[in-house]
C-alpha cells in the first residue's frame, strides 16, 4: 500500500507540470495579454492605472501629460496595439512590472518553483495576494460543490437502488420520466425558473436572490445564522443538483442491475439469504465501487467549473466566477494559480478515491496494481 501510495504521489509531478506546460504554451500564444490590457486603459487616459504602475499621476514622472496622443514622440513597440504616444522606455517598464522582461522558459520556470513552495504572488489588477484572493472566494465554492455532492448522492444512491429492485414497474417508469426532465434540462435555465418563481420575479418572494449571507449576518444568534446561510443556499443548490442528481441516480440503478443479474446473487439467494441481506451485504459493496469511483469528478466539477453559471445568476463571488473574470481579464497569476490548485486537488481526490475502493471492497490489492 505505501509503495502504491508514493508511486501516484511522484506520477504527480510530471501530470502537474504537463498540464501546467500546455497553458503556458497556450497562454503564449493567446493574442492579447496583461501587456496591451494596461496599454490600452493607459491609450484611454485611465490614470489611475497608470498611477499604480509608475507610482506618479497624470503629469508626473514616468507619465506624461497628453499620454495617448502622440505627445512624446517617440516610436511605440510595433507589436503592441494602442501604444502610440508611449515611449518605449515606459513600456518596457510596463514589461517589468508583469515580468515580460524575461523569456518565456524563464518565466515557466519560476512559476513553477514559486508554486512548488505555494508562492502564487500578487493578482495583476487587485491590490491583493492571490492566495488570499483564493481564499476570500472560497466559502462560497465549498459551501455550493459539498452541499451539492452530498444532497445529490444522498437522494440519488437510493433512489437508484429503489429503481433497480423495481425495475420495469410503475415507479421506475415514472421517476425515470422525472429523471431524463430533470438532465435535459440545463441548470443555468432551471435556476432562471426558479427566480422567477419563488426569488420576487413575478411571483412569490420566498428567497433572497443573490448573496450567501444577509446584510444583518453578524448581528444574528447562530441558529439563526445557519437558517439565513442555507435560506440563501438552497435556490442555487437545488438548480446546481438536478443535472448531477439524474446523472447520479441512473448510474446507481444500472451498477446495482448489473450486479443483481450475477451468479453469486443466485447463489445468495438460493441458500435462505433474505433479499435486505443479499442487496446489502453482497451487491451493495460491488456496485458502489463505480459511484465511489465518480465522486472525485463530480466534486471538482461541482467544485469549480460546474457553478460559473450559478454564481453568475445568483451573483455569488467564488472561484468559479474568479477564474472566469481571471481568464477575460488576463489576470494570469489568477489564472494559473486556479489551475495548479484544482488540479493538485484533483489529482489528490483521485488517490483518496482509489484508496476508498480498498475500504468498500478489500479483495481490491493495490500493492499488486502497476500504475
Amino acid at each position: 500500500m505505501g509503495a502504491y501510495i508514493l508511486r501516484r504521489l511522484l506520477l504527480m509531478i510530471p501530470t502537474i507540470f504537463g498540464i501546467m506546460a500546455v497553458s503556458f504554451l497556450v497562454v503564449q500564444l493567446a493574442p492579447g495579454g496583461p501587456v496591451e490590457r494596461m496599454i490600452a486603459q493607459i491609450s484611454g487616459s485611465e490614470f489611475n492605472v497608470t498611477s499604480r504602475i509608475t507610482g506618479a499621476g497624470p503629469g508626473e514622472a514616468g507619465v506624461q501629460p497628453g499620454i495617448g496622443a502622440a505627445a512624446t514622440g517617440d516610436t511605440p513597440r510595433g507589436q503592441y496595439r494602442g501604444a502610440q504616444g508611449l515611449s518605449p522606455q515606459f513600456i518596457a517598464q510596463i514589461e517589468a512590472q508583469f515580468g515580460f522582461d524575461r523569456p518565456p522558459l524563464e518565466r515557466f520556470g519560476m512559476m513553477l518553483w514559486n508554486y512548488l513552495r505555494f508562492d502564487f504572488g500578487e493578482s495583476y489588477f487587485r491590490d491583493i495576494s492571490v492566495i488570499d484572493l483564493v481564499l476570500e472566494k472560497m466559502p462560497v465554492s465549498i459551501s455550493l460543490g459539498l452541499w451539492m455532492t452530498l444532497i445529490s448522492y444522498g437522494i440519488s444512491i437510493p433512489l437508484g437502488i429503489a429503481k433497480a429492485m423495481r425495475d420495469g414497474s410503475r415507479f421506475d417508469v415514472w421517476t425515470s420520466g422525472v429523471i431524463i426532465v430533470g438532465y435535459a434540462v440545463p441548470g443555468f435555465l432551471f435556476a432562471i425558473l426558479l427566480i422567477v418563481l419563488f426569488a420576487g420575479g413575478s411571483f412569490w418572494t420566498i428567497f433572497p436572490l443573490q448573496g450567501l449571507t444577509s446584510e444583518n449576518f453578524a448581528q444574528l444568534s447562530w441558529w439563526q445564522q445557519i437558517l439565513d446561510y442555507f435560506w440563501h443556499l438552497t435556490l442555487p443548490i437545488i438548480a446546481m443538483s438536478l443535472g448531477a442528481f439524474a446523472t447520479t441516480t441512473l448510474l446507481t440503478k444500472n451498477s446495482f442491475l448489473e450486479e443483481i443479474r450475477k451468479q453469486y446473487v443466485m447463489t445468495a439467494r438460493a441458500k435462505g439469504l433474505t433479499e435486505r441481506r443479499v442487496l446489502y451485504g453482497h451487491v451493495f459493496r460491488n456496485a458502489m465501487l463505480i459511484i465511489v469511483a465518480g465522486f472525485p469528478g463530480a466534486f471538482i466539477g461541482a467544485f469549480f467549473g460546474g457553478s460559473l453559471l450559478i454564481e453568475t445568476i445568483f451573483s455569488l463571488d467564488g472561484l468559479g466566477l474568479l477564474g472566469f473574470e481571471a481568464v477575460l481579464g488576463r489576470d494570469y497569476p489568477v489564472v494559473f494559480a486556479t489551475l495548479y490548485i484544482f488540479s493538485l486537488m484533483g489529482l489528490v481526490i483521485g488517490l483518496i478515491s482509489d484508496l476508498t475502493y480498498m475500504w468498500i471492497d478489500p479483495r481490491i490489492d493495490f500493492e499488486s496494481r502497476e500504475v
